[in-house]
Formats: structure tokens, C-alpha cells, sequence
């Protein structure tokens, strides 16, 4: 196997942890989330917050990517920041669209990713070491600032947005789209701070890979810890429920909350809300837990692509190959899944359903990147983020600017000599000009001597003789008796000579 196809394979990784948290949204949205008893079920338990979590890291991964694993540089960043606001653009309107989903079967994600992509546009520009300190930033201070702020918004509507809602209440749309929602956009910052730090990284490498699975592991297991440390051990939830009256939440309501997880935010009746790390709950442990637990898959993706024992290669290309057949088309399969849940042809119980849905999107994105490649969503948002893109970079290519054109100076004509022939010639004031004579002997002109002297038909005192000239070279270029050729005051070649010589010497 050659180092490119290696390399190839490898990063199909990417494409397959992206299949894995479709697989995961697709299992929140279709199958229960509690068991009889209130607790959560294994599938929930498993993808609950984390499947939507990998889903805007692997985002910021592919803004990494469409900016070419490198920071952009301000001078052609034009080009750059409309190509990635045309594909917001395109991306919310595809999730307004579908904005006729009912919210209570599924939470469109698409417009909450729209204004994520905005935010992260100037994350382009930055080195990867400070987007990583924006993203602990934003983790750590953000929900803070949530927790400050929601007393004073409007309570969320929790609906998917349409375009109607966009025209009537823009300000109101905007707010839950980016604070209050389930998918709080300047929350979910972090995760594409991650993004864009980890897709600069060389994925190929099997040390990056092993560093991600080993970072995701430790930031998974340090929050869930950290979490209960902060509830059980310090009285964080005995708190909370003292606090329950005064929360706009029931008992059963907050008994929910802390086991299945929150709408994007937890009550501000009490500020040990922000140490639970249920799903969904925009706090530090949440985000940090969800983070990590996406860096661990594509760690773990990625570092399967190095293994090359003989009897396990082809059931690991087995098994990717349908995920990264259905993770190269997340948008389409995702849009696909949302109107299913949503048509009358869900008509099968809930393993059921889930079951047949996983089989087509696996056949589905396997025969479509055999025979078309890109998905057909996939397709429409690349080609008009990529052509507003080229676009604006025509229109804001450097064109260089034209040298500027030195001022001729007007001809100043020299008295008349008694020279036979001679044309005189425009020189500055300052030197005499020059006589062309057309009056060599063709003998003359057929050879080549260096100490041939040119003589002028008026005498020079010695005091003419001084002048400043450029290295030249003397070559002769006359063929006939009627060439012409520049004729020097009282130089003669055997004088430049010595010159030159002697600043040769003197350089020495």
C-alpha cells in the first residue's frame, strides 16, 4: 500500500466518525429516550448530546479544511469569508425549510449551524494555539454569561424556525438561535474553536491520532468526575433542589432535567446548575464532556486506519467504508431523516424504524459515492459557496500598477559644426552632444579592434575629456561603410582601458 493511499484511508476516518454521529442523531430522534423507571436507555445514553456534539466539532474540522488546514491570510480573506457565509446562508435555508418539522420528533439543527458558521468566520484568521484558548474560553466563560443573561430574554420557543418567523420576528429568531435554543450557537463556539484547532493538525499521522483518542478520553472522564465531584461531594445537588420551588421548572420537570438532559440551558434559580453535565444543558461539564468524547471517536476512527494486520484490515474497510459512504453526505441523508420521522410513511415501531433507516442510509451513501460522488444537498451548497467565492476573488485580484513613465526631456539643439553628414541628436543641456558620422572605411568595419580610436573633426581641450560612464561593453556590430557609429570626444579605446584597469587594481 503506497503512502497516498494510505494517507487516503486514513482520513477516511473523518468522514466515518461523521457517519458514526448521524447514526447517533438518528437514534435520539427515532428511538425512546427513558425506560419505564425514568432512566435513560442505552441508546440515549450513549448519543444523547454527544452525536450532535461530533457533529459541529467534525464542522469546525471542515472549516479547517475548506480554508486549507492553515491560517488565512487578512490580504485575501475576502474571497474566503464570502465563501464561507454563502454556505451558512445555504445551509439556514435548507433548515428553514424544513423549519415545517415538528420540534417535539426533532430539533432541526441546520439554521442553529448557519449561525455557528458566522461566528467561527473570524476564527480563520487566527493561529490554531489561540482559536484552541478561544474555544476554553467561550466553554468556561459563556455559560456564565447564559446563566446572567436568560432572566432578562424571552423565554425560547423551541419550535423550528421557517422563514415566515424570520420576516416577523427576526430579533426574537436570532436570540434563540444563538443563546437561548436547543442548539445555542455562541455555546456551541467551543466545539468549532475544537474543530478548527484539530484540522490543522497532519490527521495522517498515527501520533495525532493516538494524542485525540487519549485527549478525548481525559477530557470525557475529567468532566463527568469533575461533575459529580461538584453535586455529591461538595452539596451541589442537594441545592438544586432547594432551589426547585423558585425554578420555573416542576419537581418532575428538574428530576428530568438533571437524568435526560436540558432544551440548551438550565434554570437560573441556583448557580449549582452550571456543575451538572447532563445532555444538552450548555454547561462547562456538558461541553467539555461532549467535546471530548467527540475528539475521542475521530481519534479512534483515525487510528484505525493505521492498522494493517492482514486479518483485520479488511473488516475494519469493511465497516468504514458504509460509514464514510454516509458521512460524505450528512446533509442530504440528515434533510432525508427529518421528513421521514415526519411522514406518513413512519408507520413501523421504534427499533423497527430505526433499523430500516440505518440500513438506507448506509446502501444509500455507498451507491452514491459509486456512481455520483457528492451528495445532491452537498453538491448545491459547495457549488454556490465555491462560485461566490471564485467570484469575489476575480473581482478582488491584485492587478499590478503600470510603471510610471519618465518625462522626456525636450531636444536642445547644439550649434552647428563643419561636419560633413552629421545629424545632431537630443542630449541634456548639461553635455555636449554627441556627432554620428557615417564615414567608416568598410575595412575598417569588418574588423575587430579594441584600440581602434575615434577621432572628432573639432579639437578638444583636455578638460573636455573628463567623463562619468557606465561599464561598457564595445562590440562591433557595423557590417557596411554605411552603418554609423558614435563618435566620443578625444577618447580612444586604449583610454577606457586603462581606467577600467585601474579600478580593477584599485578594488584589489
Amino acid at each position: 500500500m503506497t503512502a497516498s493511499v494510505r494517507t487516503k484511508s486514513r482520513l477516511l476516518g473523518v468522514d466515518a466518525a461523521r457517519g458514526i454521529a448521524l447514526l447517533g442523531m438518528m437514534a435520539v430522534h427515532s428511538l425512546y429516550e427513558s425506560n419505564a423507571d425514568g432512566s435513560p436507555t442505552a441508546s440515549f445514553a450513549i448519543f444523547g448530546g454527544r452525536a450532535a456534539a461530533t457533529f459541529a466539532v467534525l464542522a469546525g474540522v471542515g472549516i479547517a479544511f475548506m480554508t486549507g488546514r492553515r491560517r488565512v491570510q487578512f490580504r485575501s480573506g475576502l474571497p474566503v469569508i464570502t465563501g464561507l457565509a454563502v454556505r451558512a446562508l445555504a445551509i439556514g435555508a435548507i433548515g428553514l425549510f424544513m423549519g415545517y418539522a415538528d420540534a417535539k420528533l426533532a430539533a432541526v439543527i441546520l439554521p442553529y449551524y448557519a449561525v455557528l458558521f458566522l461566528l467561527a468566520i473570524p476564527l480563520v484568521f487566527l493561529p490554531g494555539w489561540l482559536i484552541a484558548a478561544i474555544g476554553v474560553a467561550v466553554a468556561a466563560g459563556v455559560p456564565i454569561l447564559t446563566h446572567l443573561w436568560l432572566p432578562h430574554l424571552p423565554v425560547p420557543t423551541l419550535d423550528n424556525p421557517e422563514f415566515i418567523d424570520i420576516i416577523q420576528n427576526p430579533i426574537g429568531v436570532l436570540g434563540e438561535l444563538t443563546i437561548t435554543g436547543e442548539y445555542p450557537a455562541l455555546s456551541w463556539l467551543a466545539y468549532a474553536c475544537a474543530g478548527i484547532a484539530i484540522g490543522r493538525l497532519t490527521l495522517s499521522r498515527l501520533r495525532v491520532a493516538i494524542s485525540l483518542l487519549g485527549t478525548g478520553i481525559v477530557l470525557a472522564g475529567g468532566a463527568a468526575y469533575a461533575s459529580w465531584l461538584l453535586l455529591n461531594h461538595y452539596g451541589g445537588l442537594a441545592q438544586i433542589w432547594i432551589a426547585q420551588p423558585s425554578s420555573i421548572l416542576t419537581a418532575p420537570e428538574t428530576s428530568e432535567l438533571l437524568t435526560l438532559g436540558g432544551d440548551g440551558t438550565v434554570p437560573t434559580s441556583t448557580w449549582w446548575w452550571l456543575a451538572v453535565d447532563a445532555p444538552h444543558t450548555g454547561t462547562t461539564p456538558d461541553m467539555v464532556g461532549t467535546t471530548g468524547s467527540a475528539i475521542a471517536l475521530l481519534g479512534l476512527m483515525l487510528l484505525l486506519g493505521h492498522i494493517s494486520w492482514r486479518y483485520l484490515r479488511p473488516v475494519i474497510t469493511t465497516l468504514q467504508a458504509p460509514l464514510a459512504a454516509a458521512g460524505g453526505m450528512t446533509l442530504t441523508l440528515y434533510c432525508a431523516h427529518i421528513w421521514f420521522l415526519n411522514s406518513d410513511y413512519d408507520i413501523y415501531s421504534a427499533e423497527v424504524g430505526y433499523t430500516l433507516q440505518v440500513i438506507a442510509v448506509l446502501l444509500i451513501g455507498l451507491a452514491w459515492k459509486a456512481t455520483a460522488g457528492k451528495g445532491p444537498l452537498e453538491t448545491l451548497v459547495a457549488g454556490v459557496s465555491g462560485r461566490s467565492r471564485s467570484w469575489v476573488a476575480t473581482k478582488t485580484r491584485h492587478k499590478p500598477k503600470p510603471l510610471p513613465v519618465a518625462p522626456v526631456s525636450p531636444a536642445i539643439p547644439r550649434p552647428a559644426e563643419p561636419v560633413d553628414n552629421a545629424d545632431p541628436i537630443a542630449v541634456s543641456p548639461a553635455r555636449p552632444a554627441p556627432q554620428i558620422v557615417r564615414r567608416v572605411p568598410a575595412q575598417v568595419a569588418a574588423t575587430d579592434d579594441p584600440t581602434m580610436e575615434f577621432s572628432l573633426p573639432y579639437s578638444v581641450s583636455p578638460a573636455e575629456t573628463t567623463m562619468e560612464l557606465p561599464a561598457l561593453r564595445f562590440t562591433t556590430a557595423i557590417t557596411t561603410a554605411e552603418e554609423t557609429t558614435m563618435e566620443f570626444p578625444a577618447i580612444t579605446s586604449d583610454w577606457l582601458l586603462d581606467i577600467f584597469t585601474q579600478e580593477d587594481e584599485n578594488a584589489k
